[in-house]
């Protein structure tokens, strides 16, 4: 417990920044899970690729990995980082682990599935990172707190969303930096 003088400052700036990180996570979950749902009829070859799952659960699981981003999204943009925080945490290292195990295997050619269909993205070790980043950011959401006051509140939300812009920045570029259409012509 944190106990002194400048103990109210700290909690609350832990505070804010768990209520960012969830702001910010549950924009990237949101705009991954619209996405998939847009592009459902692609979904069960995306997860085929990743060579995970026994075939009769490839669609199941691509049905519903749309919605369960959805869902964990709109939680934590409602204010459900209680108990949507950590579920949210675990899918991030499940995709991490995904990726890494690919990787691994030499399979870095086929697209991550991260819902950014516009720019398809192949598997990579800075995508590894960022889901790890992303998870780390969601942690501090964790962690028991009050009510946030309206200042809190509109630094929380400046911040997970500048967070998240952040975050598809990083996805544009790192999209484009891969695709054919940048490579120098010789």
């Amino acid at each position: 417990m944190i106990s002194g003088p400048g103990a109210g400052i700290t909690s609350s700036a832990l505070h804010v920044a768990g209520l960012a990180g969830a702001i910010c996570v549950g924009l990237v979950f949101v705009q991954a899970g619209a996405s998939k749902w847009r592009h459902l009829r692609l979904m069960p070859g995306i997860v085929a690729n990743y060579r995970l799952l026994p075939e009769p659960l490839v669609a199941p699981v691509a049905r519903a990995l749309p919605a369960l981003e959805l869902a964990l999204g709109v939680a934590l943009l409602a204010g459900g980082q209680r108990f949507a925080a950590l579920p949210a945490i675990l899918l991030l290292w499940a995709f991490a682990a995904a990726m890494v195990f690919n990787l691994r295997r030499g399979r870095g050619h086929i697209d991550c599935g991260c819902g950014q269909s516009h720019l398809r993205q192949m598997l990579s070790w800075p995508l590894v990172w960022r889901n790890l980043v992303l998870s780390a950011i969601a942690l501090p959401a964790l962690l028991p707190a009050t009510a946030p006051n309206g200042l809190e509140r509109a630094t929380a939300i400046a911040g997970g969303a500048g967070l998240f812009l952040i975050i598809l920045l990083f996805n544009a570029i790192g999209a484009l930096a891969a695709s054919p259409l940048t490579a120098k012509q010789s």
